[in-house]
Formats: C-alpha cells, sequence, structure tokens
C-alpha cells in the first residue's frame, strides 16, 4: 500500500505541476518587442556590452556566505531550546560547529575569502 501511495502522490504532483505550467503557457499573452528584450538596471541605459565574464572569487565569496549564513540558521533554533535538549545535542552540535570551522580553514587556506 506504501508504494502505491508514494506513487499516486508524485504523479498527482507532477500532473497538476505540468497542468499549472500549461495553463500559464496557453494563457498569457505574448507581444514580444525589442524594449523588453534589452538589459535592464535601476533604470539607466546600459553603456557596451552587458554580457561580462565575472572573476569566480566572487561566487566562491558568496558560497562561502551562504554557508555560514546557514549555520546561523541552524544555529538559533538549537539555542533557543539548548536546556530542554540536552548533553548530546550539544556535542552534536561542536562537531557541526568543527566541521563548518574545517571548511572555513580550507577556504582560507584556498584564498576564497579574499576579496578582489
Amino acid at each position: 500500500m506504501g508504494s502505491v501511495s508514494l506513487l499516486l502522490l508524485m504523479f498527482c504532483g507532477l500532473f497538476f505541476a505540468a497542468l499549472a505550467i500549461g495553463l500559464g503557457n496557453a494563457m498569457s499573452v505574448k507581444r514580444p518587442n525589442a524594449l523588453k528584450g534589452e538589459a535592464y538596471e535601476c533604470g539607466i541605459q546600459t553603456e557596451g556590452a552587458t554580457w561580462v565574464q565575472f572573476h569566480v572569487g566572487y561566487y566562491l565569496f558568496a558560497l562561502v556566505f551562504l554557508l555560514f549564513d546557514v549555520e546561523i540558521a541552524f544555529m538559533y533554533p538549537w539555542a533557543v531550546a539548548f536546556k530542554s535538549i540536552g548533553m548530546v545535542a550539544f556535542v552534536e552540535m561542536l562537531f557541526f560547529v568543527l566541521v563548518l570551522f574545517l571548511g572555513l580553514l580550507y577556504a582560507y587556506k584556498k584564498k576564497a575569502l579574499q576579496w578582489m
């Protein structure tokens, strides 16, 4: 019974997603023009080529920021419930912070934290 329910749930999810996308495409008004295809940033017309390559270091810096931002998102509920969850959760959080600290050391060694 569990496998049949899972397959039915997956089928319904895919069906409704496809239905929503199909209805959106069928009912939308399409009026393409040159102005809609232009690059737009802050209301200022672009000058020069709009397709430029960014240094990969910016992406690495952003990924490291996201890593530690998500770390805080996981640590906040743990800190709120710290008194009720006990010593086992404390040890698990120490392990979590240790792994993230090793990731920070790796990023520092690879110079991913240096701004261009």
